[in-house]
């Protein structure tokens, strides 16, 4: 077995290879098999070993990879059944379907992962774990939030296995595991623990050295006997031991990562200046000469643990007001039946009704049966319920894990309990309360077929619920999703405050070698102090807090508002936005528009009430399956009217839709569309005078090659009463609003006109949008985009920054990079507030950070800063930035 024939170890290799059970000539190094011509080829403790095919080939690279190579020597034998190393068999475990299926999810064709990462300290932690990662083959993005100490990875499952990720990232120092707040919170709780009592052996230690201190500097001046002084230096060593070993070991383990990986970090000069003072203590107590600072090493550990304790918590405290937004999922609910059938019945519709609209690969099931009309969902409804009844048995309620719900589960919601998954609602009412997702503490009644939203709360008697997402895809787990994703993305800023940490942690280490030089040269027992004093002083540990902590402050403090950001950049280029366009229908207004009058327009019609439902059924059926506005404004008017079926439904963008229906062809959208006629078009007024908008219902004339007006239907939409406020607020911020809308009605610009919206552009489509935000943009322009997030997509992506005013079934929405959650435009203007506050206080930040570490870096260089009061320095100027940050909180 020992046979080394075909590995004949190097002599550079002989000392990692005693020991190595080599496999016999012609067999596979990892699993002994007999090898192909030619063989796999994998390196393992760094010598070139054949394999027999790819899976141990593999096997082999991932045991590497993890940096378990020690298994190869601790082996006692060679076969394919030979356990594999215990870490990489439980990190193997992540890969299992199952288990991966409760943390990951995909998007874009990727695989996203939400972790939990433990001992973050600084950006230089985050920035190592992330240049890792991204240096792996299939990681795509990487974002690392030090403030919550959470992570997202994004990477090509075909190229990567989660548990090569989660190795690295153990191989680097760090331990990841899936996000989940529960665990998560007792992850931080024991971390905190840990610090309290690490905090407490440095505080005692520190207090018994700075006692045996103080006789020693008496003695210095009162002839202290030599063996007095001796002994209690010796005391002195005695009480530092455990300060040093183990109340200090987290500094130590961090700077030895990031050497390890070639980078420095905040940890790096700390753990220079410890170690240096407490080796040069202890050479001076073994030889009997010179100074023993044992008390400046123990009080030292001491003011920065109390620092990082001080900062951590304020740190978890900024990051769990987001945490307040999201459920912690049940882990059992209550499921008493399946109807797969009602859910097929769902997804046909969804299938047969799909627009051009290419809505986000992220839209869950409930928005997109938003449209579905309410007879049908009511008919869905009722015969569920009806067939469950008939199926029901004593035994047919069912415990199960909330993470095994499926689309077409029936659920049972108890009266108090949270609702964990979207769906319609199978009982006959229900009383919900949607605070979390909506901000209104108002509770709603909900009928036989309407929407429940996941997150929200049932307030009154058990109802029964189908459930149309699953529990992760539901509205309160993409609240969740968007947030995570604002806080992991960095701006520019935050990159550029971690870039010169970084930078100026390097030239600390090289200024503190010169420090050193020049003082052995003056005064040699003063070279080693003042060092340890440069190194701490300067430690740049607040302006690597400067920018993360405010981003992470004022993230929740907009959520607080009902304002989401969605992407990283959206609070910074808030703060420089110089105009803000707005959509009309569903933004300035409430985009509820209601059926005011039905006018017939062909001559040869009876005006009836039978023919005008007639027509109204057809204009209906037509919208099937659109989420505008209009679409679910003409649904509502038609809901106990018959619709007739439709055949080569096509919708067309900023126009309407057309289709076949009992082989006439009929198209419904503006007057202008529907008419194919710019001049007949123009002929259409609006009767009513209190009407906002008309659509016109028309079909093709074969015999005149001409479309045919049939009816013409009038509809208002209120304006937001928050709008005409919203707007003042921009104008005191210096800011100009202007309106883009596709609405080609003369209506559309007396709206704007009302508002004082000078700048209105109206009968736009997609395209002329885009081009005007690209217009105002050469100009130099900042451009803030707020729309509806359904047909304004192209437009969102285009301006600087966007945001989308959402209703609860809307907020699958992310082409926008924030979302006002509960409708309230006038969010807005909070934000630009918040913005403007932010930005000041990061550049505050900035300015202390920087400051202090000038003004503090010529005295510790001239040696007037003792190395423990540099240490309260550097622990002082980080809560100060970490205080004035914590002001967004009352912005």
């Amino acid at each position: 077995m020992s046979d080394t024939s075909s590995y004949a170890p190097t002599s550079q290799q002989d000392a990692i290879s005693q020991g190595l059970i080599l496999p016999l000539a012609g067999h596979c190094f990892h699993c002994g098999d007999a090898l192909p011509s030619p063989p796999f080829m994998a390196t393992v403790l760094g010598a070139p070993r054949e394999m027999c095919c790819m899976g141990c080939q593999l096997a082999a690279e991932s045991i590497v990879e993890a940096g378990l190579e020690q298994y190869y020597l601790d082996r006692s034998e060679i076969n394919r059944t030979a356990s594999l190393p215990a870490e990489m068999m439980r990190l193997n475990a992540y890969d299992h379907e199952e288990i991966k299926s409760q943390f990951v999810y995909h998007q874009n064709a990727l695989s996203v992962a939400e972790l939990s990462v433990n001992n973050l300290r600084c950006a230089a932690c985050t920035w190592l774990i992330e240049s890792r990662l991204l240096s792996l083959d299939g990681v795509d993005a990487c974002r690392v939030n030090l403030t919550n100490q959470r992570m997202q990875v994004a990477w090509d499952e075909d190229k990567l296995p989660i548990s090569q990720i989660l190795a690295t990232i153990g191989d680097i120092g760090y331990e990841a595991k899936p996000y989940r707040q529960d665990t998560h919170e007792a992850m931080l709780a024991k971390h905190n623990n840990k610090m309290i009592l690490r905090l407490g052996i440095a505080a005692l230690g520190a207090m018994q050295a700075m006692m045996y201190a103080v006789a020693l500097y008496f003695g210095e001046y009162s002839g202290m006997m030599i063996l007095q002084r001796d002994f209690l230096r010796w005391v002195s060593l005695f009480v530092s031991i455990p300060v040093f070993f183990y109340a200090a070991i987290p500094f130590f383990v961090s700077a030895y990562t990031a050497v390890r990986a070639r980078q420095v970090n905040m940890d790096v000069p700390v753990s220079v200046a410890l170690i240096v003072t407490f080796f040069a203590s202890l050479y001076a107590t073994l030889t009997g000469s010179g100074h023993t600072y044992y008390d400046s090493v123990s009080m030292f550990v001491f003011f920065l643990l109390a620092g990082r304790y001080i900062e951590h918590n304020a740190r978890l405290k900024a990051a769990t007001m987001a945490n307040d937004l999201v459920v912690v999922e049940p882990i059992l609910v209550q499921k008493v039946g399946t109807d797969t059938d009602a859910a097929a019945q769902i997804q046909q519709l969804l299938a047969a009704n799909v627009t051009e609209n290419n809505e986000s690969d992220q839209q869950n099931s409930l928005s997109k049966i938003s449209n579905i009309n309410a007879k049908t969902r009511l008919e869905i409804a009722q015969k569920t319920l009806t067939t469950w009844q008939a199926q029901q048995t004593n035994d047919s309620d069912n415990l199960v894990t909330s993470k095994s719900l499926r689309v077409g589960d029936i659920i049972k919601i108890e009266a108090g309990s949270e609702i964990i998954s979207d769906g319609i609602l199978l009982s006959t009412t229900a009383t919900v309360s949607q605070s979390l997702l909506t901000g209104e503490g108002d509770l709603i009644v909900k009928q036989q077929g309407d929407h429940i939203i996941g997150g929200a709360q049932n307030d009154s008697q058990p109802f029964m619920m189908l459930v149309t997402a699953v529990p992760e895809d539901s509205q309160i787990g993409l609240i969740d999703r968007l947030m995570n994703r604002a806080m992991s993305e960095k701006p520019k800023l935050a990159q550029q405050a971690d870039k010169l940490a970084r930078w100026f942690v390097a030239r600390i280490l090289v200024l503190s070698v010169l420090v050193f030089i020049g003082w052995y040269f003056v005064d040699p027992s003063q070279a080693i102090w003042a060092t340890v004093a440069v190194l701490v002083a300067t430690c740049p540990c607040a302006l690597s807090l400067a920018t993360p902590i405010a981003l992470t402050v004022a993230t929740n403090r907009l959520a607080s508002y009902g304002f989401l950001t969605t992407r990283g950049h959206t609070l910074q280029t808030l703060a420089h936005i110089t105009h803000v366009a707005f959509d009309k229908t569903g933004t300035l207004t409430y985009g509820k528009p209601n059926l005011l009058q039905t006018v017939l327009m062909d001559d040869a019609l009876a005006d009836t009430a039978e023919q005008k439902n007639q027509l109204l059924a057809i204009a209906a059926a037509l919208e099937v399956g659109s989420r505008h506005p209009i679409a679910h404004a003409l649904l509502s008017a038609a809901y106990q009217l018959h619709l007739p079926a439709t055949e080569d439904l096509t919708h067309y963008p900023a126009g309407g839709v057309q289709a076949v229906i009992d082989g006439v062809i009929y198209r419904i959208g503006h007057p202008a569309f529907a008419l194919d006629d710019d001049a007949a078009a123009d002929s259409i007024r609006a009767e009513p005078q209190q009407a906002s908008l008309v659509v016109v219902l028309s079909d093709w004339q074969a015999d005149t090659g001409t479309w045919q007006a049939k009816a013409g239907f009038y509809f208002n939409d209120k304006v937001r009463d928050s709008v005409p406020e919203l707007l003042d607020s921009l104008k005191r911020y210096g800011l100009q609003p202007l309106m883009l809308t596709g609405d080609p009605s003369a209506q559309a610009m007396q709206i704007a006109a009302s508002l004082g919206i000078d700048d209105a552009h109206n009968a736009l489509s997609p395209v002329d949008k885009v081009a005007r935000i690209k217009d105002l943009q050469q100009q130099g322009a900042v451009v803030l985009m707020v729309g509806d997030g359904i047909n304004d997509a192209p437009v969102l992506a285009a301006a600087d920054v966007s945001t989308s005013i959402a209703g609860a079934a809307d907020l699958a929405q992310v082409s926008s990079d924030s979302i006002i959650l509960n409708g309230k435009i006038e969010a807005i203007g909070k934000a630009k507030h918040i913005a403007d506050k932010t930005e000041r206080i990061i550049k505050q930040n900035f300015r202390w950070a920087l400051a202090y570490n000038g003004i503090v870096l010529l005295p510790a260089v001239l040696g007037y800063v003792p190395p423990w009061l540099a240490a309260i320095g550097m622990s002082l100027s980080s809560l100060v930035v970490v205080l004035n940050a914590l002001r967004l909180k009352r912005a």
